[in-house]
């Protein structure tokens, strides 16, 4: 069965997500409300990375798409001890995972 990933940062990039998973995926425009973006350093390199907001109206713009469990597993180790991976809900309705600080 497949679940949903929403993508904010490197990974929206096609190039990054050959290099992760060695495929590329279909995506599409979806948003995320009551987090905000900051930053973060892993190995002298800054990424995006989420944290929950205290502004409710705060939103996050990025991608979303079908991945499978097995991929998951595999962007788990790509997006480092940083990140967790937690399900919210999308301004679309749909539900996603979403990695966050």
């Amino acid at each position: 069965m497949n679940e949903n990933l929403f993508v904010y940062g490197t990974l929206i990039n096609q190039e990054i997500q050959k290099e992760a998973l060695g495929k590329t995926f279909e995506m599409v425009d979806d948003s995320l409300v009551g987090w905000k973006k900051s930053m973060v350093q892993i190995e002298g390199e800054t990424y995006p990375i989420l944290e929950k907001s205290k502004n409710r109206f705060d939103i996050i713009f990025g991608k979303v798409f079908e991945i499978t469990e097995e991929d998951l597993k595999k962007i788990d180790k790509y997006e480092t001890d940083e990140y967790r991976r937690i399900q919210v809900s999308l301004s679309s309705g749909e539900v996603a995972w979403v990695y966050v600080k």
